[in-house]
């Protein structure tokens, strides 16, 4: 009988790490787009920020936010998000010599298995410096 006790505690801690493997993070973002709609060239950058949840059941961590060209700049938080926390990524565009109409991409990548990377767009129409 001791010789079976044993032998369930040892299995029992064995497939204890199998049960923590089913925790993940879940990111959902409240919108993927934003259309600044007209905005003028002499007025200087524009910023919007894209909110999201943890809604998974493990820590959330964005490894990476990476736009397009150096015109768009994201920024996002460096610590992990907790389970039902959340954040913002800031998404910063110079529209000084860009006139005309805009679509930008900046990617997300996470550490979600699921939305491993997650596309936030941006858009609108740069009117140009007229003096």
């Amino acid at each position: 009988m001791k010789r079976f006790s044993i032998l369930f505690a040892l299995l029992f801690i064995a497939l204890l790490p199998l049960s923590a493997q089913d925790k993940a993070p879940l990111i959902s973002f409240n919108a993927t787009s934003h259309d600044f709609g007209s905005i003028h060239e002499e007025d200087g950058p524009v910023t919007t920020s894209f909110s999201f949840v943890n809604n998974g059941d493990a820590p959330l961590v964005i490894i990476s936010a990476t736009a397009q060209c150096g015109c768009t700049r994201p920024s996002f938080p460096q610590k992990p998000i907790n389970p039902g926390k959340s954040g913002e990524i800031k998404v910063t565009f110079n529209p000084q010599g860009r006139p005309g109409e805009f679509v930008k991409e900046v990617k997300v990548k996470t550490n979600d298995k699921k939305h491993r990377t997650t596309k936030l767009k941006i858009s609108g129409v740069v009117l140009p410096y007229r003096p």
